[in-house]
């Protein structure tokens, strides 16, 4: 009988191939459609939409990994990005289970926002989901948008409620994770905003996290909303110097691995 699984149908948005960015060693990144997000430094809008992008089932996906196999090597795989996958969570389980059983490495490049009140934009995600997702992801690409309440909302518009939920089911797993922040100058570039970053990781001991990313914000994508007829926010915010970000790393890399 032919495995169902695979003919599961998600929405795509696009692929990168040979990706060195998101998560170790050359990768497929496969862009998925939808996010319940809408950061104010987004630089793919286009993801946003849950119809947009075109229909792909896990099948493709798993054939164009498996053609790429050999430039994975050691330590490359597949990278699940987008938008946001879990927007998406019946086709982002059934690919990242048949790339497992594949034997191909997976990475998961979320945001976390899983769960969210009815009041906002609702994923339909349940815990037994996410918990299958992380159980079939090798690392998480934890992208921590703010560790503080009222800067998440302002910044995404929406509560960090999901993000909280995810955090705690992947701290239970004893989750691979790298954290991600972007710093966007005026918003969170002091030592006093690493410093919330490293006590929020902080609640969620049983993580095993080598590496706390920050990463420079930029404009790239303003085209993008011009082209979508979008008010781009941060119109006008010049990215952080690479000197002053250098500062910023080295600190949270004080004090988060020298206390962890």
């Amino acid at each position: 009988m032919p495995d169902q699984t695979t003919q599961i149908t998600g929405r795509l948005h696009s692929f990168e191939t040979l990706g060195t960015l998101d998560g170790p060693g050359l990768r497929l990144v496969v862009f998925l459609q939808g996010c319940p997000l809408r950061c104010l430094y987004c630089h793919n809008p286009d993801t946003w939409d849950l119809k947009g992008g075109r229909a792909v089932t896990v099948e493709e996906i798993v054939a164009k990994a498996s053609r790429m196999r050999p430039y994975f090597g050691s330590t490359g795989g597949v990278t699940l990005s987008g938008g946001e996958p879990l927007a998406q969570p019946q086709f982002t389980l059934a690919l990242l289970k048949s790339l497992k059983k594949e034997g191909i490495h997976t990475v998961l490049d979320t945001s976390g926002t899983a769960v969210f009140s009815a009041s906002e934009r609702t994923l339909g995600i349940s815990t037994a989901q996410i918990q299958a997702i992380l159980t079939a992801t090798d690392l998480v690409l934890l992208d921590v948008k703010a560790p503080l309440a009222e800067n998440f909302q302002a910044l995404t518009g929406c509560s960090m409620a999901g993000l909280e939920r995810f955090l705690e089911l992947a701290n239970d797993n004893h989750q691979a994770v790298w954290i991600r922040q972007v710093i966007v100058p005026g918003l969170n570039d002091t030592t006093t905003d690493v410093e919330a970053l490293v006590q929020f990781l902080q609640r969620y001991p049983k993580l095993q996290i080598p590496k706390v990313e920050l990463l420079p914000y930029h404009s790239l994508g303003v085209r993008k909303y011009e082209q979508m007829g979008l008010p781009y926010l941060l119109a006008g915010v010049v990215p952080l110097a690479e000197e002053q970000l250098a500062i910023l790393q080295q600190a949270v890399d004080q004090r988060f691995f020298l206390n962890r």
